[in-house]
């Protein structure tokens, strides 16, 4: 049952031949137009990154939501829509565990594999998440520059589909490595900073404990 509910979701929401677009989000969008798209505020990205280049997070939950045209209630769960220098390079389509319950990863790859046709097997893609920089890959899709990788979610329980642009991702790998190498770097003068920040705001908040109490003190 749990097979032929996300079958029809993925046949009534994933275009079977333009892997440049995904739930009417394509590739290369900018984030304003992105967060038109998923009805949310563009207020809500989160900046992961600022150097060398801008690297921003868009997040949502589904919800309950039904698929305009769908018989079956949305097998997904959260969405996570990625940008560098304002376009976006990564789509994450990360499944609810219970419309994925008791699906195993051949079974994802063979519903997944009815709207992108053949699967390839994978090794690692960067993956940036709370629980590493990697995800092993379970089967991936490929077409014309854009890649859809099936990975299990950080915590094991669900599935998740990463969907990238190969040009634009590279960029962005390079760029978070890049703003990671000058972090690591600058460490030492951001820590010696923020202690003399602290060194100075104590200091003054001593001085003016120390005028006051002077001032009123009586015998």
């Amino acid at each position: 049952m749990k097979l032929s509910i996300l079958a029809v979701a993925c046949v009534a929401t994933l275009s079977a031949v333009d892997f440049a677009t995904y739930r009417g989000f394509r590739f290369g969008m900018d984030l304003p137009s992105a967060a038109k798209q998923a009805k949310v505020a563009v207020t809500e990205a989160k900046r992961a990154f600022a150097r060398p280049a801008t690297i921003d997070e868009l997040s949502w939950r589904a919800g309950s939501m039904m698929q305009q045209g769908a018989s079956a209630a949305d097998p997904a769960g959260d969405f996570v829509l990625r940008f560098v220098n304002g376009e976006l390079f990564q789509i994450v389509t990360s499944y609810s565990p219970l419309m994925v319950e008791g699906l195993s990863a051949a079974d994802m790859v063979e519903v997944l594999s009815r709207t992108y046709g053949p699967s390839a097997s994978g090794g690692e893609i960067a993956f940036h998440s709370n629980y590493g920089e990697t995800a092993k890959v379970l089967a991936q899709w490929t077409q014309g520059g854009h890649v859809y990788s099936l990975i299990r979610t950080g915590d094991q329980t669900s599935f998740a589909l990463v969907g990238t642009l190969t040009r634009l991702d590279q960029i962005a790998q390079t760029a978070i490595a890049e703003a990671r190498r000058l972090d690591i770097l600058e460490a030492p003068q951001r820590a010696a900073a923020r202690d003399k920040q602290e060194q100075d705001a104590l200091r003054l908040s001593r001085q003016a404990a120390r005028e006051k109490n002077k001032a009123n003190f009586r015998p």
